[in-house]
């Protein structure tokens, strides 16, 4: 009898522990799903809706009728190529300043990273007018050599790697940091040349973050709007700016949801493969603390390859953001920059510096959102008893960098209009739209962290009784706690330079920085585009001072340098 009671006991503890284990799985899962199917798919579903049905009838002949259209099949062909083409160009560049930052400890290494990450929250449209500036008629290449790109896919490509540097750099350096060195000194010890340790040790246990990188990178380059519409003229054009010429120009919505769709399942494809190959490729890291890692360079050659990566940072990032401050002092006694205290020139019912405050108040409200989103979402997938349903959620998250602004923003307006999700008039419409983008960030860094800590010391922790809120507190928290707050400083970055959706909900008398950009932009007149130029100089400087203090918290929180 008592041998019965001890060989059942353990079957009902077993079945306890699955029990609450798919209930918090189920929790975890929840607030993100509701989130997503809140905000992002009733939106698009209603804007795809109103497109494609006529007097309440599903016109789906009209994929087909699109498809047959030579101009849209040139515009899908460049699309996916330069998207291509810019990626494998940004981790070419890119990586080498992942290695120096993840690696290397020099002076002004804190304010450097901050300046790096400058580029990625700049409005697109920005991004766009600063390497016209450069590379177009009268720009800085013209006026020294003669020579013009803004007529040519190099200045996109270009453009593309200015605006993904940092998507590489702490994504795949966050995690490169953490690894432990002494695998690859192994490697060396046994005869491994420097490159073969890199290839054969390092490689296979950064190539997670690298694919989450790639991931970013891509849909960023293969949704590009700004810089396409700036930089390509009547030559190239992708989905995104066509969608939005559709819309806007022409109003042939049926065409634009016919686009949509399309550009929808092309990333949920995209994603799927994702999602196949990085889980195959993961496995358990041993991670250390970054200040183990970082140390000055040594030797001839780590020395070179500093001064090479600072020299791409000058000439590629650097040298756009002083063409944006030399144009925004182009007027005598700061012209362009009193201008913005006054709302005279009628383009805003407010004075244009009053978007600094609005971007700021929002970005901190769709921080919070996206990191409690995202961090329940990357807690949920890195649990080992996840379900297919999770395991497919993964995917879903990286849509809406993937699915049209255009579409979200009028999705919104058309959605969000009756209860019991009346917002279309609230001011949280616009941190929730910049929330959506914010949340992939926050999953695609956390994850690889989180999947590299070792499920045995969960486990442990579990059967001496804690649990599963003091599992994460005490096991995982310490260990990802870095990784967070790289994702909250993106999140933050995203938010303040979110563009495409924002400027549809943003009202007038409450403009964000990139809207207020743009509609500067959109006029004519010296006067305007100084203007634009002094706001764009003040949101980078706003962006950086706000990752200069992120880095410092970091340093103070983690030790890290």
């Amino acid at each position: 009898m008592d041998l019965a009671r001890t060989e059942v006991a353990p079957r009902k503890g077993a079945r306890k522990g699955r029990a609450g284990g798919a209930a918090v799985r189920l929790g975890l899962i929840a607030v993100p799903v509701a989130f997503f199917a809140a905000f992002f798919a009733y939106p698009v579903a209603a804007i795809v809706a109103r497109g494609l049905k006529v007097d309440g009838v599903w016109q789906f002949g009209r994929l087909w009728d699109v498809l047959g259209q030579s101009d849209i099949r040139h515009v899908l062909w460049f699309t996916t190529w330069q998207a291509l083409a810019s990626t494998a160009l940004t981790l070419l560049i890119a990586l080498p300043g992942a290695y120096v930052f993840a690696r290397f400890d020099f002076p002004g290494k804190q304010i450097l990273r901050a300046v790096v990450t400058v580029p990625f929250v700049l409005p697109t449209v920005v991004v766009g007018t600063a390497f016209l500036a450069l590379v177009g008629r009268g720009g800085l290449l013209d006026e020294l050599w003669g020579v013009r790109l803004d007529t040519t896919v190099w200045a996109i490509l270009l453009a593309h790697v200015f605006f993904n540097y940092a998507v590489v750099v702490r994504t795949v350096g966050g995690l490169w940091a953490q690894l432990d060195p002494r695998q690859a000194e192994a490697a060396r010890m046994l005869g491994a040349s420097p490159l073969k340790a890199w290839r054969q040790v390092t490689l296979p246990a950064l190539a997670p973050a690298v694919a989450a990188a790639a991931l970013m990178v891509f849909l960023f380059t293969f949704t590009s709007f700004g810089v396409v519409q700036i930089l390509g003229g009547p030559t190239f054009s992708t989905l995104e700016v066509e969608i939005y010429r559709q819309t806007s120009e022409i109003f042939d919505l049926s065409t634009a949801a016919v686009l949509t769709i399309i550009q929808f399942l092309a990333v949920a494809a995209i994603l799927a493969v994702h999602a196949w190959t990085v889980r195959r490729r993961e496995s358990t890291l041993r991670l250390v603390d970054a200040s183990v890692t970082a140390r000055r360079p040594r030797g001839a050659g780590q020395w070179a390859l500093l001064a090479g990566v600072l020299a791409v940072i000058v000439v590629l990032l650097l040298l756009p953001l002083a063409v944006l401050v030399q144009r925004s002092l182009d007027a005598p006694d700061f012209g362009h920059y009193r201008a913005l205290t006054s709302a005279d020139g009628g383009v805003f019912l407010v004075a244009p510096i009053e978007a600094i405050g609005n971007s700021l108040q929002y970005a901190v409200v769709a921080t919070v959102i996206a990191v409690l989103i995202g961090g329940l979402a990357a807690a949920a997938l890195t649990r080992r008893d996840a379900g297919r349903f999770v395991r497919g959620f993964d995917a879903l998250l990286m849509l809406p960098l993937g699915v049209s602004a255009v579409t979200v923003g009028f999705g919104f307006l058309i959605a969000l209009d009756e209860p019991p999700l009346d917002l279309r008039s609230s001011w949280i419409l616009v941190p929730l739209a910049q929330a959506l983008v914010g949340v992939p960030f926050v999953v695609r860094t956390m994850l690889p962290v989180l999947r590299a800590v070792d499920q045995r010391l969960r486990e442990a922790a579990a059967v001496l009784g804690a649990s599963p809120w003091r599992v994460w507190r005490e096991v995982d928290l310490p260990m990802v706690r870095r990784a967070l707050l790289i994702a909250a400083g993106f999140a933050f970055a995203v938010s303040l330079g979110e563009f495409g959706a924002t400027v549809f909900i943003a009202r007038p008398d409450n403009p964000t920085l990139p809207v207020a950009v743009a509609r500067l932009l959109g006029r004519a007149g010296e006067l305007n585009y100084g203007q634009a130029m002094a706001l764009s100089t003040v949101l980078m400087v706003v962006c950086a001072v706000a990752l200069l203090v992120l880095e410092r918290l970091r340093t103070d929180r983690t030790g890290e340098f």
